[in-house]
C-alpha cells in the first residue's frame, strides 16, 4: 500500500521554527517528484515548495521562498520541509505529495493535478 504520512506539525509563536517530515512507504521515492501544498481555514490548498527526483532542482512559493527550505533522503524514503521564521499566515495544514510523472510543463511543480499520492496532512499553528 502506497502511504505518505506527514509528522513534525503544531503550535509555534511567530518568528518560530518547524521541521515537518514526511515518511514514504510502498513506493521508492527516488522514482517521484515530491512537494508540500498547504491549506488554510476557508481557503483553497495552495502550493509550498517541491524538488526533483534526486533533490537537485527546488522549487518555493514567493511566500515562503527564503524561509522555508524542502529536501528529501532517497535512501531513508523521506522528506522534509524546514521552515523557519514563521508567521501566523503560515498556519494551516500542510500535506505532501508525490507525483511519477516525467512530463515538465510550464509550472509543473505547483500543479494538483500531477500528483498521484497525497498524504493525510499535519496542523501548524503559528501564533502571533
Amino acid at each position: 500500500q502506497v502511504q505518505l504520512v506527514e509528522s513534525g506539525g503544531g503550535l509555534v509563536q511567530a518568528g518560530g521554527s518547524l521541521r515537518l517530515s514526511c515518511a514514504a512507504s510502498g513506493l521508492t521515492l527516488s522514482d517521484y517528484r515530491m512537494g508540500w501544498f498547504r491549506q488554510a481555514p476557508g481557503k483553497e490548498r495552495e502550493f509550498v515548495a517541491a524538488l526533483s527526483r534526486y533533490g537537485a532542482t527546488t522549487y518555493y512559493a514567493d511566500s515562503v521562498a527564503g524561509r522555508f527550505t524542502i529536501s528529501r533522503d532517497n535512501a531513508k524514503n523521506t522528506v522534509s520541509l524546514q521552515m523557519n521564521s514563521l508567521k501566523p499566515e503560515d498556519t494551516a495544514v500542510y500535506y505532501c505529495a508525490a507525483d511519477s510523472s516525467y512530463r515538465i510543463p510550464p509550472d509543473w511543480y505547483s500543479s494538483q493535478d500531477r500528483i498521484d499520492v497525497w498524504g493525510q496532512g499535519t496542523q501548524v499553528t503559528v501564533s502571533s
